[in-house]
This record gives structure tokens, sequence and C-alpha cells, in this order.
């Protein structure tokens, strides 16, 4: 069982002992209403699906699919509240990703952006910046952000600077269409962003990598 799926598990059996002692502590008493939906996944042995067992302080309802997310989804719908499933992922040759506008210094207008994205990508603010969420072509992820930051720079001006990595720092070896590719999407945008602030040019970036990389 994954470690996600345990701490799922971990959770649920906390909150029913919990829920029991209030029951001790409450005379019988133990059912109230309006609890927050709890939900514990468990896989089916060797069956290769997944049962979801909600619980909201009034009633039960199981769910089983063939995904922990699917099964969990299912018993939300049950008690009457919208499920979040992933999305499927895109075609081959295609990338998801979310462009945001944090300028520095700036307070430019969207207007227009606005009303004419790029094709492919719809505008979403993101903690309070300008922001594109885009489903486009590219032979890798950088080629398609690239094209797309290339479309709003010749159109609206703008130099898109943040692919919505929060921790920088953080990596993960999963291939150039992952989200490693992301966080060194991002690092690339903030230098070509800020390098020219303090007088260098994009040549001079390029000129550092391929100097700095052998």
């Amino acid at each position: 069982m994954s470690e996600a799926v345990e701490a799922v598990n971990f959770a649920f059996e906390l909150g029913w002992k919990l829920r029991g002692l209030e029951t001790a502590l409450a005379c019988g008493a133990w059912r109230r209403g309006g609890m927050e939906l709890s939900v514990r996944v468990q896989s089916d042995e060797g069956g290769g699906a997944w049962t979801a067992v909600g619980d909201d302080g009034d009633r039960r309802e199981a769910r089983t699919a063939a995904t922990a997310d699917e099964a969990t989804s299912l018993v939300q719908e049950a008690f009457g509240l919208t499920a979040w499933r992933p999305k499927p992922p895109p075609p081959p040759g295609w990338h998801r990703f979310t462009l945001i506008h944090c300028p520095v210094g700036e307070s430019p207008s969207y207007e227009r952006i606005e009303a004419r994205p790029p094709q492919g990508c719809v505008v979403e603010y993101v903690g309070g910046y300008f922001g594109l969420r885009c489903e486009r072509p590219g032979a890798r992820l950088l080629d398609a952000v690239a094209e797309t930051c290339r479309e709003v720079r010749t159109e609206h001006g703008l130099l898109m600077s943040d692919l919505g990595i929060e921790k920088l720092w953080e990596w993960s070896q999963d291939g150039t269409d992952g989200w490693g590719a992301e966080i060194v999407g991002q690092l690339l945008l903030m230098a070509a962003e800020r390098g020219p602030k303090l007088g260098y040019e994009v040549d001079d970036l390029v000129r550092f990598l391929r100097t700095a990389a052998g």
C-alpha cells in the first residue's frame, strides 16, 4: 500500500477513535450531525480495485472503483459533494502548464490579453497575479512553454516569468516533460526577466550557461 493511502487510513482511524472518546464522554450520544466527511480508502487484496468508505457523522457510504481517486470521488458524490477528478493526460506531443506574470516594479494592463489569450490557454488569476493555464503542442515541455512566452511577448509585450513553482530548491528527475522540467523552466524565465534589469543581455545569459555547464 502506498504511503499516501496509509496516511489516509491512519487519519481515518484516528478520527474514529477520537469520536469513540467523544461517545463515552457524551453518555452514548456518539453521532453528531454536520461533521466533515471522512473518507477511508483501501485496496482490495489481489483484485486490483479500491474501496472508499465515507462517514459524515450521520451515515456511511462505500464505493469501489479501479483507482483510489475514483473511489474517493464516488463517495464524495454520494454525499452530494462536487468530486475532484484528475484530468486525463494530454495527447502525445501536447503539454499542460501554467504561466504567471509576476512583474518586478511594473503595473501593466491585461485587458488585451484577457480579451484574446493565446490559443489553448485560458486566463486565470493565481494568488492575485495574472496567469494562463495552457495546453499547447511542443516537442518537449520547454519548447511549448517557450513558444507560448514568445507569442505573449510579441503580441502583448509581457514577459511571463513564472510557471507556478513554489519550492524551486526541490527536484524531481522525471524527464524532459515533468515537474523537474517545470522547475528548470521557471528558473530560466526568472533569469530572462531579471537579468536585463541588471544590465545583462539575453546573449550574456546564454553565454553564462554555455560556459558554466561546459
